[in-house]
């Protein structure tokens, strides 16, 4: 199993390829912020642990394995923002919320959380029951 680095630079790497069709170091480098060389250090180990080929000057491709697990990675983040979402965080929260939990969850709560983001899909008056709780409880604190 990839550590949560190497999570982050799948899920990046999957991104781009879904979206350029390619992922080059500079690219990777500029989405999660960091330099260049700690991109190509990374893209090694990850070709080493079967994550992806990775050739010198030329780019790199995901493998089975790789795509299997950032695609894993992309639904975990996207699933996790769409529970933040229903629940109410605010937006300019969400972001950075989920890049904080992310990793700190297990398969078996992404999988709960799946399950509770479609219940609250399936049964939208459920949210609407919940913003009226939400509201009640930050009157509740607002008073002294």
């Amino acid at each position: 199993m990839p550590t949560p680095s190497m999570e982050d630079y799948l899920e990046r790497i999957y991104l781009l390829i879904e979206e350029k069709g390619y992922a080059r170091v500079s690219d990777i480098a500029e989405g999660l912020e960091v330099h260049p060389s700690s991109v190509t250090k990374m893209v090694q180990k990850l070709d080493r642990s079967g994550y992806l080929v990775y050739e010198k000057y030329r780019g790199l491709i995901l493998t089975s394995k790789g795509k299997k697990i950032g695609k894993r990675l992309v639904y975990r983040h996207d699933l996790l923002e769409e529970f933040m979402k229903i629940i109410g965080v605010d937006k300019e929260n969400i972001y950075a919320d989920v890049e904080g939990i992310e990793h700190h969850l297990s398969w078996d709560a992404i999988d709960r959380i799946g399950d509770l983001v479609q219940y609250f899909e399936e049964k939208p008056d459920r949210v609407d029951e919940l913003r009226i709780i939400q509201k009640k409880n930050d009157t509740v604190e607002e008073q002294p």
